[in-house]
């Protein structure tokens, strides 16, 4: 071989071998990791992972690309939040997302004062402490809320307009959600508005969703509405089965609970929601910062009706309330 001999070339050879693999390492190691806290369990997690990739890509982020995706879940224990929050701080995540839960977001905003954090939540976020404005954030968080837990009136008005002969509603609240005195107290105002009789029931647990539709057939209520909370949304399986169990009408937060059998829904469309805050997990890592983004208010609400379930109760559904559906269940 001119000018090289076979050794010096064999040398060069292997050391090229040897580089390339090491510079592939170096180039993975190199890529942003988003920490992404959920809190609950991975299997009801994927229709928000689904859209929150979706906002990523439109970002220009690919997961296993050019970013990588730490993925923790709370499954329902919010007090394993702080450690989660710790481990992401300690692995140097570059953006740390917290889809559906205040307690995330504020455990994600006591664990670090430089790391961005992107939240979603149901609540007004000044009002909780996780930031001063929504137009100027300021400081290393800001995300989006949907303002969900603001929403009874409506659920109720809803379940009216398919049942306007019943008396006793029921609302279930989880007691430890910041939000449970609020919630409580504006379907209490609703029921006293539209004169109907409203009862408070609380569950934090599974057993305590099992006792409260217990203590629903003990009060002969005629309806129910499930607040909007992460662990409510969570037991969405045992709280639809209770549901149809006890041939109980009852409006939910969030569609995935009419997807599975539930009767209606009403809220903010998390899908657009989570895919939101894929696109500011995108605008941060190409280096704008959370104090300039603004938090954005849900734009986008959706009623969700199951007819199939309706038809299973026997009840007469008013043209009217079909035709102010974005979608029907057949």
């Amino acid at each position: 071989m001119p000018g090289i001999r076979r050794r010096e070339f064999v040398s060069l050879f292997g050391g090229a071998a040897v580089a390339w693999p090491l510079a592939a390492q170096a180039q993975q190691a190199a890529m942003p990791v988003i920490g992404f806290v959920y809190p609950g369990a991975p299997e009801l997690s994927t229709g928000i992972v689904a859209a929150f990739r979706k906002g990523l890509g439109e970002s220009g982020f690919t997961e296993g690309r050019n970013v990588t995706v730490e993925f923790r879940f709370a499954y329902n224990d919010n007090a394993t939040l702080p450690e989660l929050m710790a481990d992401l701080v300690r692995r140097r995540a570059a953006v740390i997302v917290t889809p559906g839960s205040t307690p995330a977001a504020l455990a994600a905003k006591a664990a670090t004062t430089s790391i961005p954090v992107i939240f979603s939540v149901g609540t007004d976020p000044i009002e909780v402490g996780l930031v001063t404005s929504f137009s100027h954030p300021g400081g290393n968080v800001t995300g989006i809320t949907s303002l969900n837990s603001g929403l009874a009136a409506k659920r109720l008005g809803l379940m009216l307009e398919l049942l306007p002969n019943v008396e006793r509603v029921a609302v279930l609240v989880n007691p430890t959600n910041r939000n449970a005195e609020s919630l409580t107290r504006d379907a209490q105002a609703t029921g006293s508005l539209v004169g109907r009789q409203v009862e408070i029931l609380a569950a934090s647990t599974a057993r305590e969703i099992d006792a409260a539709f217990v203590t629903l057939a003990q009060k002969r209520a005629d309806a129910l509405v499930v607040s909007p909370d992460p662990l409510l949304d969570n037991r969405r399986l045992q709280l639809v089965t209770l549901a149809a169990h006890r041939r109980l009408p009852t409006i939910y937060s969030f569609r995935e609970n009419v997807e599975i059998g539930g009767l209606m829904s009403y809220g903010s469309s998390a899908g657009d929601r989570d895919r939101q805050a894929g696109i500011y997990a995108g605008r941060i890592l190409k280096g704008e910062t959370p104090a300039n983004l603004p938090v954005m208010r849900a734009a986008k609400f959706e009623f969700v009706f199951n007819l199939q379930t309706a038809r299973a109760l026997g009840l007469d559904v008013p043209a009217t309330l079909l035709a102010q559906a974005d979608e029907v269940i057949e």
